[in-house]
């Protein structure tokens, strides 16, 4: 069933968007020039994206898909496109992208695409957390774009209930402690959470 999300993802927006290997090129000649993807390039912007280029990097190396995980992705018999927002600079982005790039590199039925945020605001607008522009939003879809199969993003759900809390009652803690928090339970979690995420949204696909 075609409705009013799916509607906004052509197939030339598909055909436009980016592979995970170019958007990581792309990133990595913007910081070769000083800058970042989005509207603005603030100096933090671009210190997040050197973080996030050595984040992506390591993950690229050290990310395993779980047997549970492997399993329902291989079971994929149909084509599927999975569409991500997200941007340079956005540490969330930076932890998960790598994962969602692995497990399409499992089946050839999965195609992996990037569009920028900023740069498609009509869509960002209808895939919004709570009101916010919150990224990275995974969408999955069948392969002739007619329906969405699934939505993930822009967090995990504890992540998500946290940084709910801290905009609640910061309890004196910096941005930057809760900053340093979020990417401290990154590294301890590895991909773990994402992944039980993930295994019965992709599953219902099946």
């Amino acid at each position: 069933m075609l409705d009013q999300q799916t509607s906004l993802i052509s197939s030339e927006l598909i055909d436009s968007a980016q592979t995970y290997s170019e958007y990581r090129e792309m990133i990595d000649q913007l910081l070769a020039e000083n800058k970042t993807t989005g509207i603005n390039h603030p100096e933090s912007y671009l210190d997040y994206t050197k973080m996030n280029v050595q984040r992506m990097n390591r993950w690229d190396k050290t990310a395993k898909v779980s047997p549970e995980l492997e399993k329902v992705v291989r079971s994929i018999a149909s084509p599927q496109i999975w569409l991500v927002i997200t941007e340079a600079w956005c540490g969330d982005a930076a932890q998960s992208i790598p994962l969602m790039a692995k497990l399409a590199e499992l089946n050839p039925l999965i195609e992996l695409k990037f569009v920028l945020r900023d740069e498609n605001p009509t869509l960002m607008d209808a895939y919004l957390t709570e009101g916010a522009r919150s990224i990275p939003i995974l969408i999955g879809l069948t392969g002739d774009l007619s329906k969405e199969l699934f939505v993930w993003g822009p967090r995990p759900e504890f992540l998500q209930n946290r940084l709910k809390a801290y905009k609640l009652d910061p309890q004196n803690i910096t941005s930057k402690e809760f900053a340093d928090g979020t990417h401290l339970w990154y590294a301890r979690d590895k991909n773990k959470t994402m992944s039980e995420e993930l295994i019965p949204l992709i599953a219902s696909t099946l």
